[in-house]
């Protein structure tokens, strides 16, 4: 009776929710409570994504686009960059220390014209930073999306292989070849690939952070409802693939990891998620 209570309840917030909703930092979109399978149903992917399992998740609102250097730039110029207590680690990353900033071959956020193409170069501990900025401008709970709120939000409920269906191509999604070099594009560039829930470019532009530690058997001890990932690690879970990867490797399910306080990967960027209460 209890837990029928509870689903009862998540529900009827769900219903009530906004759909949308924006504290000033860009739209975050509702992802309604309830379970969806998350993993490889097709068979054409790695070990790592599975075995499929069912998972409940509250309510949760993710970001329609990923983090922008416009966005990043509010980050960086705001006093609060320098708060070591918004840092994981208590280190602030240096401004200066991304490699891709000021290169405008990949549209860095030093450049001309670059405020809506997704900012590179971000580590794990910088893109939690920023997350955890969000919560304090706001008084709200921002974070990274974890990997299952992720999944679910990029394919939905009905185990697609796609955030928009089962095949892709370059009207759907901007991965290797769909330009000349290789490298992010404007946020929001392909309404095709638009996710279930609203999200843009959930396959494709740029690989994005999430906030569990990286184990290539959790799947296998994951818990039903609300997994938080492997209590240590040594990498962090990254989803998405990026416009380095082949098409088939956009999988919305494909996972993998990364060190977290690493900060040379071109193809890394990440989007937020918010917490519904």
């Amino acid at each position: 009776m209890r837990s029928l209570l509870l689903l009862l309840a998540a529900s009827t917030f769900a219903a009530d929710a906004p759909k949308v909703i924006n504290e000033g930092y860009g739209d975050f979109l509702i992802v309604p409570a309830g379970n969806f399978k998350m993993g490889d149903n097709f068979g054409d992917g790695e070990s790592r994504e599975r075995p499929v399992h069912q998972v409940y998740l509250d309510t949760f609102y993710i970001a329609k686009f990923e983090v922008t250097n416009g966005d990043w730039k509010k980050f960086q110029n705001d006093p609060d960059y320098d708060d070591v207590k918004l840092w994981p680690t208590g280190r602030v990353v240096p401004k200066d220390q991304s490699p891709y900033w000021t290169q405008a071959m990949n549209h860095g956020g030093a450049t001309p014209g670059s405020d809506k193409y997704p900012v590179l170069g971000v580590n794990w501990d910088a893109a939690t930073a920023y997350c955890n900025w969000l919560s304090k401008k706001t008084g709200k709970k921002y974070r990274l999306p974890t990997e299952a709120e992720w999944e679910k939000a990029a394919r939905g409920t009905d185990q697609r292989r796609f955030p928009w269906g089962n095949t892709i191509d370059y009207d759907h999604a901007n991965y290797a070849g769909a330009q000349q070099f290789d490298t992010g594009k404007e946020v929001g560039s392909y309404p095709k690939g638009v996710s279930p829930y609203g999200a843009m470019d959930m396959a494709g532009n740029v690989m994005e952070w999430c906030q569990d530690w990286y184990s290539r058997s959790y799947y296998a001890v994951s818990p039903k409802k609300n997994p938080p990932g492997p209590e240590k690690g040594a990498y962090r879970v990254l989803r998405g693939g990026s416009f380095f990867f082949e098409g088939q490797d956009l999988r919305s399910y494909a996972r993998s990891g990364a060190w977290p306080s690493f900060q040379a990967f071109r193809m890394v960027g990440f989007r937020a998620a918010r917490s519904a209460e």
